[in-house]
């Protein structure tokens, strides 16, 4: 009522101004820019509509048991959860609850899953955002959708009757980056500014009892304010699952999928390095293959592709000639020979399949999860590396471009045996080697492995060939079929 009247006002002015030919378009523009200032930064720019996540609707949908590994996390996100859901235990103890609780993981590893698991068990108010959504370029705005934030979720716990409420901040790196590393832009200083305030405002005598969930794959960038206990309390790991971990995710994952004696141990093993939503890939297009081939029970070839197609892509339409093709099966089984001679038993597969942006490919199954590298397993692994183009000087006379990434890998692998200081420098501080020096060790390096390979490869030159000659037919070798020729032929050398 109010506006109607107020609008039709405003065009009675606007017309008994014209008819007193005045001139009114100045005021219309102004007119017109505070309307659309108002628009972009007023109620529309500065309120945000945080969503509340039904804790009961959540509860028949994801639940703690249901997330597979991330043992430690778990445990210690609820205990998190215990201290809001049952204060009188904390007063007893003389426990401080917890303001803050930071995951840190890479992407994949469950740290939205743990988050929306906390909204299934924890009685509280749960609110749900992301970094981004507090940053604008208009100065303030951010700061004010922090407090609008926080007062909603006092606000919806007092008005459900409840005692507690949770704030979970997926992507907080954007919200909570170190202040100043944005020279033109306060906007992200006083949006944390704020934060903080409003994490020092959570008493343990308020009405509401507010925990800040945070999560992130860079903390490394988070401000040192943020960080400190009394703020984020605790710093949760949410790593890349190990062998146990991944054997109950591809469990989990597998449950409702019907399954013709597939060996979940076997892709656990293979698996080495996946994350908890790469694994969910593999059991969901092991699934996809069978469906194609209209089977009805998915069979462990399936997974064993399905592991393929997520470290590198699709097969692809297009065929190399048959030269091309010659190459990458040299190529291919120089990786496969060197890898048994280095590493016994650890070649899963060899294939000339295109798949991404890789002619082939060799992939290896580790024998055991492996977190620390000696010298010797390095310089192997740079072996392994460059024993591609080894393989191709010796049958082909020449190398080709296909080895450019492999001998990229090999120099990462150089420069971590020099940051380890097992080279020959000794310790140094790889940072402020010159240059030249550098790469003139990298380079010796990678020289003494390619002329060990190169020796150990000529050796076996006509299994080399004989075997490039079956992976140019069949396109695919297994593991199993590469050890039987190669040690068959040395047991023949010993006879």
């Amino acid at each position: 009522m109010i506006r109607e009247f107020v609008a039709g006002s405003v065009s009675a002015i606007l017309v008994a101004l014209i008819w007193h030919r005045v001139n009114v378009l100045p005021a219309v523009f102004f007119a017109g820019l505070f309307a659309a200032l108002y628009h972009f930064v007023g109620d529309r720019g500065v309120k945000k509509n945080f969503a509340v996540v039904d804790a009961e609707k959540s509860a028949g949908l994801l639940k703690f048991e249901e997330i597979g590994g991330q043992q430690t996390a778990k445990k210690e996100l609820l205990e998190a959860l215990d201290f809001i859901r049952h204060p009188e235990r904390v007063a007893m103890m003389g426990i401080r609850p917890l303001k803050g609780i930071l995951l840190v993981g890479p992407p994949g590893t469950g740290k939205t899953l743990l988050a929306k698991a906390a909204a299934a068990y924890t009685e509280s108010v749960f609110l749900a955002a992301s970094g981004s959504e507090f940053i604008e370029m208009y100065a303030g705005v951010g700061a004010q959708r922090v407090r609008q934030i926080f007062n909603k979720a006092r606000g919806a716990a007092l008005k459900e009757k409840k005692n507690s409420a949770i704030i979970f901040i997926d992507e907080i790196e954007i919200l909570g980056g170190k202040r100043g590393s944005h020279t033109s832009h306060h906007e992200y200083d006083q949006t944390l500014n704020q934060l903080l305030v409003e994490m020092d405002g959570l008493t343990v005598d308020d009405r509401v009892r507010t925990l800040l969930i945070g999560a992130t794959n860079r903390a490394d960038l988070l401000d040192s304010a943020l960080t400190r206990p009394g703020r984020i309390d605790r710093i949760v790991q949410v790593d890349l699952p190990d062998l146990e971990a991944r054997k109950e995710i591809l469990r989990l994952h597998a449950g409702n999928k019907p399954l013709d004696e597939v060996d979940l141990v076997s892709v656990a093993k293979e698996t080495f390095g996946f994350s908890g939503a790469q694994l969910e890939s593999v059991a969901n297009e092991a699934a996809i293959l069978a469906m194609r081939e209209q089977m009805q029970k998915i069979q462990h070839r399936h997974f064993i592709e399905a592991i393929d197609k997520v470290i590198l892509g699709e097969k692809l339409e297009c065929r190399p000639d048959k030269d091309d093709l010659w190459r990458v099966a040299v190529h291919e089984i120089g990786h496969a020979l060197a890898s048994e001679l280095w590493r016994p038993g650890s070649v899963s597969t060899i294939t000339t399949t295109p798949r991404g942006k890789a002619l082939g490919y060799m992939r290896q199954s580790p024998e055991r999860d492996s977190y620390l590298y000696t010298q010797e397993y390095l310089e192997g692994q740079i072996a392994i590396m460059v024993a591609g183009a080894a393989a191709e000087e010796i049958v082909l006379g020449n190398r080709s471009t296909g080895s450019a990434n492999d001998f990229q890998q090999a120099v990462e692998a150089s420069k971590r045996i020099v940051a380890a200081g097992m080279s020959s420098l000794g310790v140094v501080s790889v940072d402020d080697l010159p240059a030249s020096l550098l790469h003139k060790v990298i380079q010796q390096i990678i020289a003494d492995q390619q002329e060990n390979v190169k020796q150990q490869l000529s050796l076996k030159r006509e299994l080399l060939v004989a075997l490039a000659e079956v992976l140019f037919s069949e396109e695919k070798v297994t593991g199993d079929f590469l050890r039987c020729q190669l040690f068959g032929e040395a047991k023949k050398n010993i006879a």
